[in-house]
């Protein structure tokens, strides 16, 4: 009526159970969510992403917010102990891909994480802001200080900010 009946391995599916009851991490890696409007933000996403699977990241997933399934977005939010968001700034807020994501997570109790932010805009970036305002309002999120801000595209100043991004996320 609600779902298949478990019979075998109900060791691992209560394990499951017990992690997300907790809201603790599956796993060990880096969720990187973005949500670009003219591919500039996720050219920046997908460079940091290189640059954690270089500093050695057990694992790093990417996901384009704009353009990709929310539900499997939402699902590695929760998969792992560290998250990386970037996003353009759209008339000095959120890009709405951006936005809808984190309500989602608000609304799922998303906490016990650490989180790290791109902004990016070209006259006035909010899109930072705009997201640690959302985090704020969330349980035990740990947001790195290293925030990177990219105005309109990735350039050597910002490559060097997305460094140290990269070194504090994977601090532990």
């Amino acid at each position: 009526m609600h779902g298949p009946i478990l019979k075998e391995n109900l060791e691992f599916y209560i394990g499951k159970y017990d992690i997300w009851s907790r809201y603790e991490p599956e796993d060990d890696g880096v969720f990187v969510a973005y949500a670009s409007i003219h591919g500039n933000t996720a050219d920046s996403a997908k460079e940091l992403a290189e640059i954690l699977k270089k500093k050695g990241a057990k694992r790093v997933a990417i996901t384009d917010l704009a353009r990709e399934d929310m539900a499997e977005a939402i699902e590695d939010a929760f998969r792992y102990d560290k998250m990386i968001l970037a996003s353009s700034t759209y008339d000095a807020k959120l890009f709405p891909p951006m936005e809808e994501f984190l309500h989602h997570l608000m609304s799922k109790n998303y906490q016990k994480r650490k989180v790290g932010i791109i902004e990016n805009g070209t006259w006035a970036p909010m899109a930072g802001k705009c997201m640690k305002d959302i985090l704020a309002s969330m349980k035990d999120i740990t947001i790195c200080e290293s925030m990177v801000t990219i105005r309109s595209k990735l350039k050597e100043e910002s490559l060097a900010k997305m460094n140290e991004l990269a070194d504090e996320i994977l601090k532990k």
